[in-house]
């Protein structure tokens, strides 16, 4: 599985970028809001690895699990 620490990190990311991109908004700075997006949607796609990977470990554990019956 995910390290929990790698997933808690993503999470900060996201929120990181949802900082920079309210910030960017309230204050005119497309920038700092378009970087905020981009640090978001990075973080999701972290986010959305760690998933799969999880999904691959359940499985690769199941199918061993089935073998040694």
């Amino acid at each position: 599985m995910s390290d929990a620490s790698d997933r808690i990190k993503h999470r900060a990311e996201e929120a990181v970028g949802a900082a920079k991109e309210k910030t960017g908004a309230a204050t005119g700075n497309e920038r700092l809001e378009d970087e905020g997006r981009g640090d978001q949607a990075e973080a999701q796609a972290k986010q959305t690895a760690d998933h799969a990977k999880d999904k691959l470990k359940e499985g690769v554990d199941k199918l061993k699990g089935a073998f040694k019956r």
